[in-house]
């Protein structure tokens, strides 16, 4: 079973994960793009049950498109969001791929919200495209 580790830029909040992603996704919401400062957020699910976190995090709420609110968890010392909840899916945990600086993780598996990616961005044929 795989290990990984996220972390903050600054080592103080981590979040250590045991076994593969449930899913791997990019999400090109405007939400997102200004969360990372990024053209879209890469994240990647996980069994509530596989994480264990470290550290203390601030948090920050907001709405999603759909209604349900998602709980975002960030190093109060850095500002990096290390892990997420969604309020409706609480038997998982979100956490940006980015956090674990690993550039074997697996690839994304699903595309959402294309009508708001940046025309430049080119996504790989072989996953689901949802718009």
């Amino acid at each position: 079973m795989a290990e990984r580790i996220a972390s903050c830029s600054c080592g103080r909040l981590t979040a250590r994960v045991s076994g593969e992603p449930i899913r791997v996704s990019v999400c090109h919401c405007l939400a997102c793009q200004l969360r990372t400062g990024s053209v879209f957020g890469a994240q990647a699910r996980f069994l509530s049950g596989d994480v264990r976190i470290s550290g203390q995090s601030s948090s920050f709420v907001r709405e999603a498109d759909e209604g349900d609110k998602l709980t975002f968890h960030f190093c109060p010392n850095c500002g990096a969001t290390v892990y997420y909840e969604t309020e409706g899916m609480e038997e998982s945990i979100g956490i940006p791929v980015g956090a674990f600086a690993d550039p074997t993780f697996p690839a994304q598996r699903f595309s959402v919200y294309e009508e708001r990616m940046h025309s430049w961005v080119v996504m790989p044929e072989k996953i689901e495209h949802i718009p």
